[in-house]
């Protein structure tokens, strides 16, 4: 019996893989056009004849932020905060994105706040930062996450905390077909996960309503 490669091994005995060539924008109308006709439509009545190329735009639009990278909006820092040692808190930061199991919208709100250690950035990057990672097919869990990290990374603060409470259409449009129910996740860096007294005050301040 042989011996098992080693991980390395195993990663570089791989096969190459070229990355995939997009698909051209004919391509993408073709795949539309198949998908009314799956769906029992005929896209060549007049209603449906300009149909994909308007849900190309449409897309162009729900999915730019893969054409964005969100860290970069964090660039731009200013150290001049003077003797400010609290938080910073930025609520009601609106989030459109699409669930990438079914592809429909989940939509709400982000908070998002940070503790500086020296460094803050313009307010108005913390919701182009929640825009870049939103307007890309999304978990929930994971937005949240990437938000949270990259402020962390990029900043470099005492800590961060994000919360996203959103309502997701695969839950009220189908399947258990439930308007209303609302999806909470968090994610928390540095002192506010280390510190209980911290974490629980930062957590209050996003959770609050008015």
């Amino acid at each position: 019996m042989t011996d098992l490669l080693p991980a390395e091994a195993v990663a570089t005995s791989s096969p190459h893989r070229e990355a995939p060539t997009s698909p051209s924008r004919s391509d993408a109308i073709a795949a539309i056009r198949t998908m009314l006709r799956w769906i029992g439509e005929d896209p060549d009545r007049e209603g449906l004849i300009d149909t994909p190329d308007r849900v190309l735009r449409a897309y162009g639009e729900f999915f730019a932020g893969y054409e964005q990278d969100p860290a970069s909006v964090l660039s731009k820092t200013f150290d001049e905060s003077g003797s400010y040692s609290g938080a910073v808190v930025v609520r009601d930061i609106e989030v459109r994105s699409h669930c990438e199991h079914h592809m429909v919208p989940f939509i709400g709100k982000a908070h998002v706040a940070y503790l500086p250690a020296g460094k803050v950035v313009g307010l108005s990057k913390l919701a182009r930062l929640v825009n870049g990672f939103a307007r890309r097919l999304q978990i929930q869990e994971r937005l949240t996450a990437q938000v949270a990290l990259t402020l962390m990374t990029e900043l470099n603060p005492r800590g961060v905390a994000v919360v996203i409470d959103a309502e997701h259409h695969c839950m009220t449009m189908r399947g258990i077909r439930n308007p209303g129910a609302m999806t909470v996740t968090q994610h928390l860096c540095g002192v506010y996960e280390d510190d209980p007294q911290l974490r629980a005050e930062i957590l209050r301040e996003l959770r609050r309503t008015s």
